[in-house]
């Protein structure tokens, strides 16, 4: 795993959480909640290729 897939996910989570932070002190939560739910999905689609990798890894170790 590299470093910069750690740094690009801590960067997507900093930004998520100002503009969540600065959304629910100005009373719109519905729209604070929608940016949370899309950080996640965010950082789960750049996971995904790492997800594929090891269960690649896995399968060729158990040798399925």
């Amino acid at each position: 795993m590299d470093i910069s897939l750690l740094l690009k996910i801590a960067g997507v989570g900093l930004i998520v959480s100002v503009v969540f932070q600065i959304l629910s002190k100005s009373g719109r939560d519905e729209q604070a909640m929608l940016v949370s739910l899309a950080g996640v999905v965010i950082v789960l689609l750049m996971l995904v290729r790492e997800i594929a990798e090891l269960l690649d890894v896995i399968r060729s170790l158990f040798g399925i």
